[in-house]
C-alpha cells in the first residue's frame, strides 16, 4: 500500500494555527517555543545589527517573518536583514534578504544545514549565518560565484558585513 503525502501550498500555510515552515510542499511544524538561550542570542544579535544599521537608508533588520521562495516554500529565518522596508500590511518577503540567521536547535539543525542552506544559496542570499547555542559558535557564509563560501567559524569573531550601502561590524563575542 502506497502512502499518500499531501503537497501543501501557501494557501494551506495561511490556514495553519501552529508556527510552521513549508519546504517543497512539506509542512514542518516548529518547536513549541525557543529556549531562553536561543532567544537571548537572537535578541543580542538583532540589537547588534540594528545598532550598526540604524543609519542605513536601505537595510532593515527583522525578527522571524515569512520568506516566500515559491508557492510551496515559505521559511521563517530567526533573523534577517532586508533591502528596503516592508510596508504596512505586507504579509511576507518575496525577494531574497541580504542576510539570514538560523539559530540551531536539536530539532532544526539538520533542516537548517541540509535543506535551508541550499535553498538560501539558490536564492542568492548574500550572507547565511548558522549559530550553535550549544557550542557558542557562529559560521559565516558569503555567497560568491553562485555558492556559499565559509568566511569565518568560531566564538569570538569580529566580522564586517557589507550590505548594500551599509556596513555592519559585529563582535560575536558579545552575543553569548
Amino acid at each position: 500500500m502506497e502512502a499518500i503525502v499531501k503537497h501543501y501550498t501557501y494557501e494551506d500555510y495561511e490556514q495553519w494555527e501552529e508556527n510552521s515552515e513549508l519546504i517543497g510542499g512539506i509542512r514542518y511544524v516548529m518547536e513549541p517555543g525557543p529556549t531562553m538561550g536561543h532567544q537571548g542570542i537572537a535578541a543580542s544579535l538583532t540589537s547588534e545589527f540594528h545598532f550598526q544599521l540604524k543609519g542605513s537608508r536601505t537595510c532593515k533588520v527583522y525578527l522571524p517573518v515569512d520568506y516566500r521562495i515559491a508557492d510551496d516554500t515559505i521559511l521563517q529565518p530567526d533573523m534577517l536583514v532586508v533591502r528596503g522596508k516592508a510596508g504596512v500590511g505586507v504579509q511576507y518577503l518575496d525577494s531574497p534578504p541580504l542576510l539570514v540567521v538560523e539559530i540551531l536547535s536539536p530539532s532544526t539543525a539538520l533542516r537548517d544545514r541540509n535543506i535551508k542552506f541550499p535553498l538560501y544559496q539558490s536564492q542568492g542570499v548574500l550572507y547565511y549565518l548558522i549559530i550553535s547555542p550549544r557550542t557558542e559558535e557562529v559560521e559565516i557564509y558569503r555567497w560568491e560565484d553562485g555558492k556559499y563560501v565559509l568566511q569565518a567559524k568560531g566564538r569570538d569573531i569580529h566580522y564586517t558585513f557589507e550590505l548594500a550601502d551599509s556596513k555592519a561590524e559585529i563582535d560575536f563575542s558579545q552575543i553569548w
